[in-house]
């Protein structure tokens, strides 16, 4: 099964080879990958950044612990969490599905007025978390496309998210910095992809019940 073997080839990249880019092809690819995730009611309620600029990646090492991988992989792309849902994200949405489904906006009334009243019942910061969550789902989807396509990747939760708000001026757009996920092509200087994997056995991982 080639999904399994692509599993069993990434890991965690901590050294990526600099000289390396991704073709805009492949990065296409990835997007579409990312663009196809499963979201909750199909909102997506998130929009991720490829940061390509040099000197904001340089401003974003320091606020990521100082890891190399912000600045030696090809691109670095970050998942941002819409904050709040505001009624032009459903409006949005209700036109997309109208249109892909080629019917009136108006007989989706109902439904939307359902994900409103489901919304409504939670709390500003549950928004924030829910929203959030919807952000991994898309990574997921990369890191399995870019393996893939032998594209390594290190999904890092390892940073000041406030600064990357600031430096990336996220705030004022509605949105923050959830995850973020450097992509490129390993050195053959990183020791860390000889490392065996550690994982629970099936046994331990699963239960039936």
């Amino acid at each position: 099964m080639g999904f399994i073997e692509d599993q069993k080839w990434r890991y965690a990249t901590k050294k990526f080879d600099a000289s390396k880019k991704v073709s805009n092809k492949d990065l296409g690819e990835l997007q579409e990958a990312i663009q196809l995730a499963a979201t909750s009611y199909g909102l997506q309620l998130f929009k991720v950044l490829v940061v390509e600029n040099k000197n904001k990646r340089d401003l974003l090492k320091p606020a990521s612990w100082g890891q190399a991988q912000i600045t030696d992989a090809s691109h670095l792309l970050v998942f941002c969490n819409y904050t709040e849902v505001k009624e032009e994200h459903l409006n949005h949405y209700a036109g997309l599905k109208a249109k892909a489904s080629n019917i009136p906006v108006e007989s989706l009334s109902g439904y939307m007025e359902f994900i409103q009243s489901a919304l409504s019942a939670r709390t500003p910061e549950q928004i924030d978390n829910w929203t959030a969550k919807q952000t991994y789902i898309g990574l997921a989807n990369l890191m399995s496309a870019a393996a893939e396509l032998k594209i390594d990747t290190c999904p890092m939760e390892g940073f000041d998210a406030a600064k990357y708000d600031e430096i990336l001026g996220l705030s004022e757009k509605g949105l923050a910095a959830a995850v973020v996920c450097p992509i490129g092509y390993r050195s053959e200087e990183d020791d860390s992809q000889n490392a065996p994997k550690v994982r629970k056995s099936v046994e331990d991982l699963f239960e039936v019940v």
